[in-house]
């Protein structure tokens, strides 16, 4: 009898089969994941929709405006000043001999700022002995617009030293601003003072629109002049700021710095002025009291008024008034 040996049930595959069945599954239930219909997911709410959408525009708005604020920032000064650079006159042009003048160097040695020191006509004159002066221009140009007026000056037989501020002529490029000709102008005098070396007693600061809120500036906190002549100050040099139709889109008051309060400088001054004011009418009564502006009423030192036409330099009884006013001082 043979005897064979046991063999061993073969295995059907029942763990491979289950292997395979496990995987169907799986690839099936996400097969199944896959073909749900999009309702079986949660829907979002048009309310939801409509907060998120709103949100978003005034975000939006909230980053247009914010923008336009920094471009008013940047620009809002071109409104107010109006500086050129080319020199299109000099005091060559009509005869007047003058020194270029370059000063206020920064820490490198670079000068800031350029003026014309313009000598009187005769040394003899007791007008050119007893003083000098400190020419303040206006908002407008550079100072080729100012050649005139320092001829006129020049007449009257006294030294005048005129600048530009920076961003004007060919001084230092910048974006013009009151705190900075504030500081042109401390500049200019210590050229003057310490350079120069002329008494600030004897030195007259002559500012013209703009510059004559200047010039009273710079008077009102050197009393030691000799006296500031105002030639037309504008009414209000901020109004065509804030009034500009783009001021109204932003808090211009907010970002707009320079101020130029007359009235503010007048209060403060302590010594002699002369008022240039433009006269509305030749056969107007423009001397009246009532036409007198704040500033002038609020000046409490020794003060004199001069109506005359614009330009105040072309009238023919400006140099009459100045000789009359520095003949007084």
């Amino acid at each position: 009898m043979t005897l064979r040996k046991p063999t061993r049930a073969r295995q059907t595959g029942p763990k491979h089969s289950f292997v395979r069945e496990s995987g169907n599954s799986a690839f099936q239930r996400a097969i199944v994941d896959l073909q749900k219909p999009a309702s079986a997911y949660p829907n979002i709410s048009g309310r939801w929709l409509l907060a998120a959408g709103a949100i978003a525009l005034v975000a939006a708005l909230a980053c247009a405006w914010l923008t336009l604020c920094l471009l008013y920032w940047q620009g809002n000064w071109q409104l107010l000043y109006h500086p050129k650079a080319a020199i299109g006159r000099t005091p060559a042009s009509v005869g007047l001999a003058y020194e270029p003048v370059r000063f206020a160097a920064t820490e490198t040695g670079t000068p800031q700022l350029t003026g014309w020191w313009i000598l009187p006509a005769s040394s003899a004159s007791s007008f050119g002995s007893r003083f000098m002066v400190l020419y303040l221009h206006g908002a407008d140009g550079n100072l080729s617009d100012t050649v005139d007026a320092l001829a006129a000056l020049h007449r009257e037989d006294v030294p005048v030293f005129a600048f530009d501020y920076r961003g004007y002529g060919q001084s230092q490029t910048g974006r013009p601003s009151e705190t900075q000709l504030r500081q042109d102008n401390e500049w200019a005098l210590n050229w003057l003072t310490l350079t120069k070396h002329i008494p600030a007693k004897t030195i007259v600061v002559y500012g013209s629109g703009l510059g004559a809120r200047l010039a009273a500036e710079l008077a009102a906190d050197h009393s030691e002049l000799a006296g500031v002549v105002l030639d037309q100050p504008y009414p209000d040099p901020m109004a065509q700021v804030f009034g500009d139709s783009r001021s109204k889109l932003v808090p211009a008051h907010w970002i707009v710095a320079d101020r130029y309060d007359l009235n503010s400088f007048a209060r403060r001054l302590r010594l002699p002025s002369l008022w240039l004011l433009a006269n509305p009418s030749p056969s107007g009564p423009a001397h009246l009291p009532g036409n007198l502006p704040d500033a002038y009423v609020a000046d409490p030192a020794l003060k004199s008024v001069v109506w005359l036409n614009s330009p105040a330099t072309a009238d023919k009884n400006f140099a009459e008034s100045l000789r009359r006013w520095l003949d007084d001082l």
